[in-house]
């Protein structure tokens, strides 16, 4: 299912094209909430929905860095929501992988800037903040590392991430491959939009239930079988 075909048989469902909301005087205000963004809002909300449910492969990202030598933060990509792994690359080509602690660990163990070595943990630190006179604190998330990296290490970040949006991407691997859930995820965000009436409503949210069981059995179940970190979600397949 694309984008287009979701948008038409999610109207056809609730019976509604969802006129444009008027703010004022639509003469003096052109710029009116249309149909189409009313919708996409709701199948962007229910794809958040979904995507913090189940971890699909989709929802996977890897990059890699370079750490700053006598710098122990490290930038988080912008599209960033939680980590998989994060490894230093030595430079023989060997991958250290971090362990995951917090930043008071860090702190205590490592309290000079001067502690400095090959990176063994890292903390997610909180928002970075601009080199200005007046620092500004920008929405990015930044890592601690610990010890503070004594060379410029290229570093392999594995971290989860929102796939792009059927929204602007017409086509989508959950729109390709399960496009039920993603069907009545919307329509419960469209229908609850509309004040409908309750028993259509648990309706929608007893379907959506079944078709999200179905996906997670694949994205968490089948498709986490062989997972080697403990900490990943996985649901047993039956």
């Amino acid at each position: 299912m694309n984008y287009q075909e979701l948008f038409e048989t999610v109207k056809g469902y609730v019976e509604n094209d969802f006129p444009d909301l008027q703010y004022g005087d639509p003469t003096a205000n052109p710029e009116n909430f249309t149909s189409k963004q009313q919708l996409d809002i709701f199948i962007r909300q229910a794809e958040q929905r979904i995507y913090n449910t189940i971890q699909f492969p989709t929802n996977r990202r890897n990059v890699t860095g370079v750490t700053t030598n006598g710098n122990k933060y490290f930038a988080a990509p912008s599209d960033f929501l939680a980590v998989f792994s994060l490894a230093i690359i030595l430079p023989n080509g060997e991958y250290e992988s971090l362990l995951d602690k917090d930043v008071n660990f860090i702190r205590a163990a490592y309290p000079s800037p001067a502690d400095s070595g090959v990176p063994r943990y890292y903390a997610v630190f909180g928002p970075a903040t601009t080199n200005d006179p007046i620092p500004v604190i920008t929405n990015e998330l930044t890592f601690l590392l610990g010890p503070t990296p004594n060379a410029n290490f290229s570093a392999e970040l594995h971290y989860f991430a929102y796939p792009e949006s059927i929204v602007t991407a017409s086509t989508t691997w959950l729109g390709d491959n399960f496009d039920s859930v993603l069907l009545y995820g919307t329509l419960l965000e469209a229908y609850t939009f509309m004040k409908g009436e309750q028993d259509v409503i648990a309706n929608y949210m007893t379907r959506y239930n079944e078709a999200l069981m179905l996906a997670k059995r694949l994205g968490d179940g089948m498709l986490r079988q062989d997972a080697y970190r403990n900490g990943q979600v996985r649901v047993p397949v039956t």
